[in-house]
């Protein structure tokens, strides 16, 4: 293999690289920054990548043999003669959260009739206009696959893309924009008359327009959350100018997704109020706008890179591990991502699902029989404070897929307990490495079977995922594939496993 055969085969190779690299959702940034953690002194340069794509320049042997570890492809793949003319890149379509269903026929889903229909679903099923708020803007979220240019721009704009940024520097934000901060330990009558406070819910902050940021004593021990509520309302003053409808901050159990920032209890009334859809709303785009200015895309993007998506990255930029797992979903090169807080005994607080995973349990209300097997399951029973990586199975439609999660215990301002769960649906990556995605994930399912629903994973799948793992650059798979896999599924009324769970029940 000589540097000779590279030039022979330049016309080829550059095509060849480029469409490996946008199939895996790859910057030219973030293809050097792979290849220096391989080899820094032989890694090609961003300007130098752009060449080589263009075949304006040909790479050494040895940088070439760089590039073919960081996409785990044999070097004489990229040498061979064979031309690469067909797009690799990935189909931007099918990244957002769940399928949709087919609106047919249409007259029936016009814009009045649907608005007719709405509040009376809304009230036959349970479902609160606040929740069902909620519910459209996670839609949203997914279906944008997390990316909203516009709120990390304004975040950028007064961050300047400090990472870390210090408490004293949001400090001074606050006071250059002309925001107070005042401290209570009982919260304020004018505060909590607007609020159903639930069992062991603690009120975190609230806003006062114009300017006056009243924060719990309680936060002044723990800097990292500081930072968080901090953030969240100079969101507020940026993207509100702080006219003080934004709703007020609590931690706690009694929260979820559909109330959650609010206080008010789970069950209110399923008329669709706009005031409703304006809180719902702002919540979500302050909180967006906080982890992007606490943790800014490019800088942090480049972190998780240097760290193999380390959730402990946490403690070195004095943040929320909560903050890191939602910024993952977003800045991550690599877009089928879900995340999960969840409580005890099966209560979602946030849901994000770029990918479309099915939820474990419902967000609405607790459901009676979720599947005991899944990753924030096992981990909302146990003990420990590591972290925990799991290979899981799940039926999705009518074939099985590959997931992957970290999960780790973590307790709230109010010393409750409840479980982080970030993970990824690995098949679209064994389908960018040529793998036959859908047949391993059905190998897989059968082994479990055969095995009781759980198995050390076989060393075809393991050698395949291994290097999925390296490619992905995500360092708790690799330490989830030293684990057993396990079926799981969203209920256990469906369960997947032979024998089912409930077998005899």
């Amino acid at each position: 293999m000589t540097s000779a055969s590279a030039i022979r085969n330049a016309h080829f190779l550059g095509t060849k690289i480029r469409n490996l690299r946008k199939r895996n959702n790859l910057t030219m940034d973030d293809l050097s920054a792979r290849c220096v953690k391989v080899d820094a002194e032989s890694a090609p340069s961003v300007s130098y990548l752009s060449m080589i794509e263009r075949g304006k320049r040909h790479p050494s042997e040895k940088m070439l043999g760089v590039i073919a570890e960081v996409f785990q492809k044999d070097i004489r793949w990229f040498l061979d003669d064979v031309p690469d003319e067909v797009s690799m890149a990935p189909d931007k379509g099918s990244r957002g959260g769940m399928r949709g269903m087919a609106l047919e026929p249409g007259f029936l889903f016009s814009r009045e009739i649907l608005q007719n229909a709405i509040p009376e679903m809304l009230s036959q099923t349970g479902v609160s206009g606040r929740q069902f708020a909620h519910l459209l803007i996670r839609a949203h979220q997914e279906n944008n696959q997390n990316h909203f240019p516009e709120l990390e721009r304004a975040a950028e704009a007064v961050g300047k893309k400090q990472m870390p940024i210090s408490l004293d520097a949001l400090t001074e934000i606050c006071k250059n924009m002309g925001m107070s901060i005042k401290w209570f330990t009982k919260v304020p009558k004018t505060a909590s008359a607007s609020m159903l406070l639930r069992d062991k819910m603690v009120v975190r902050s609230f806003f006062e327009a114009p300017s006056t940021i009243h924060v719990n004593k309680l936060m002044q021990t723990q800097p990292a959350r500081l930072k968080y509520e901090l953030a969240l309302y100079i969101g507020h003053k940026v993207l509100h100018d702080g006219d003080g409808v934004k709703s007020i901050a609590t931690t706690g159990p009694g929260d979820s997704d559909v109330m959650r920032d609010t206080g008010l209890d789970i069950e209110t009334s399923s008329a669709v109020d706009a005031q409703d859809i304006v809180h719902a709303w702002r919540d979500f785009e302050c909180s967006f706008f906080a982890g992007a200015l606490l943790c800014p895309k490019v800088p942090f993007r480049r972190l998780l890179e240097q760290r193999a998506h380390d959730i402990n990255v946490s403690s070195m930029l004095e943040v929320t591990t909560s903050v890191v797992m939602r910024r993952m979903t977003v800045v991550s090169s690599y877009p089928h991502w879900h995340y999960f807080d969840a409580y005890p005994p099966g209560r979602l607080l946030a849901v994000y699902r770029g990918n479309g995973i099915p939820l474990p349990w419902g967000n609405m209300r607790m459901v009676q029989d979720p599947c005991q097997h899944w990753a924030v399951f096992r981990m909302i029973n146990s003990n420990t404070d590591e972290a925990s990586a799991q290979i899981s199975v799940m039926d999705v439609g009518s074939q099985p897929r590959i997931f992957c999660c970290e999960s780790v215990n973590v307790n709230d301002l109010s010393g409750n307990k409840h479980v982080l769960c970030a993970g990824i649906d690995v098949n679209p990556a064994l389908e960018a490495q040529g793998a036959d995605a859908a047949g391993l994930a059905q190998s897989l399912k059968a082994a479990c079977n055969a095995n009781g629903g759980s198995v050390e994973i076989p060393a075809a799948i393991r050698k395949e995922l291994q290097q999925t793992a390296k490619l992905l650059n995500i360092e708790w798979l690799n330490r989830g594939i030293e684990k057993q896999a396990r079926m799981i599924c969203p209920r256990i009324g469906a369960c997947p496993r032979t024998p089912s769970c409930h077998a005899g029940v």
